[in-house]
């Protein structure tokens, strides 16, 4: 019963890591298509190049309570179902996975920075503010969000095996890091060329659609 427990409880997280905030939100306030203009990433930093601030805040919020919300759940109730440790950062990954593959979108998400930073402050504040304090200070003196996502990533495990020792969520936060860093390849190749974009820089075509746009 705990086996089954803990595969619903992470085919759950995965289901609600797969809502794409970025491409929903962005056709609710009548905005091109993120996968469209920019990096065509799914994401808040690309959305925000569309010009428009308030749908990119609402894209890193909702994309972070993906990652919160589940892990909050086991937090709370996963002990009278039997689900520890080990399940709790199953169910982390599982919504950080969502995310990088959602089933409702084709399988083609975003890099997964705000649902890793949600699932890690979910699973420990300390160790999500120390990993979003290395994502805040990158940025602010760089203005590469994809550079400072590649430090934090870098840092995370680092954070926790020194913080909180080895362990099942020292394994998740791995895998997370390495995935953050393999869906970063382009940037990282832009970096290198100097051709990479700043944050808040905007992206043509962008802005209000015109019509429908494809998946």
């Amino acid at each position: 019963m705990e086996t089954l427990n803990s595969l619903v409880a992470v085919l759950a997280a995965y289901l609600i890591g797969s809502l794409s905030f970025a491409v929903i939100v962005s056709r609710v306030m009548g905005l091109s298509d993120p996968r469209t203009y920019g990096s065509n990433n799914p994401g808040a930093t690309n959305v925000l190049r569309s010009g428009n601030k308030t749908a990119a805040i609402l894209t890193l919020l909702l994309d972070a309570l993906k990652g919160v919300v589940p892990v909050v759940l086991v937090h709370l109730w996963g002990e009278r179902f039997g689900l520890g440790e080990g399940a709790l950062a199953l169910v982390g990954l599982a919504a950080f996975l969502g995310h990088l593959f959602p089933v409702f979108f084709g399988f083609k998400g975003g890099k997964g920075v705000a649902t890793a930073a949600g699932v890690l402050l979910a699973i420990n504040p300390w160790l999500g503010l120390a990993t979003l304090a290395t994502w805040v200070i990158i940025a602010v003196f760089f203005r590469y969000s994809s550079l400072a996502a590649l430090v934090a990533a870098v840092f995370a495990p680092f954070y926790q095996l020194l913080g909180w020792g080895a362990g099942p969520v020292l394994g998740a936060v791995i895998v997370m890091s390495m995935l953050l860093v393999w869906r970063h390849a382009a940037n990282i190749r832009k970096l290198i060329e100097g051709k990479e974009s700043k944050i808040g820089q905007k992206a043509a075509p962008a802005g209000k659609a015109h019509g429908p746009k494809g998946n």
